[in-house]
């Protein structure tokens, strides 16, 4: 499946259910596993475990793939492997403490450049 679609299926299974804070971000050049990861948070983990859940269901009935489910036991964070996309459903308090954006979002080459200058005259 394209991977456009994929996204598109993903996110609209996650605002279905009334995710906050749905952010897609491109990994295709930070790494080779997969090209999309997607972060959403749910109030509980009954709302994350559903979010999950619809996601799967949504992507499956379009004929997509779903490798794996992990984390639906507590519902705390949940993540969904849809191979060339991870989606990733959280409550509040485990999406601030593990800041999956900082970690998977490239730094602009100009940020880069002044970090180093900033670095450079300590």
């Amino acid at each position: 499946m394209d991977i456009r679609k994929l996204q598109k299926i993903a996110v609209a299974a996650l605002e279905d259910i009334k995710a906050k804070d749905i952010e897609v971000i491109n990994t295709s050049k930070i790494s080779a596993m997969f090209d999309r990861v997607i972060i959403a948070t749910g109030d509980s983990n009954r709302q994350v475990k559903s979010l999950a859940k619809n996601v799967h269901d949504k992507v499956k009935e379009a004929g997509g793939q779903v490798i794996g489910i992990e984390g639906e036991e507590a519902g705390e964070w949940v993540l969904v492997d849809l191979g060339d996309i991870v989606v990733h459903v959280m409550q509040p308090a485990v999406r601030t403490y593990y800041n999956l954006e900082e970690l998977w979002k490239v730094v602009p080459k100009r940020t880069r450049k002044k970090a180093a200058a900033d670095t450079e005259g300590e």
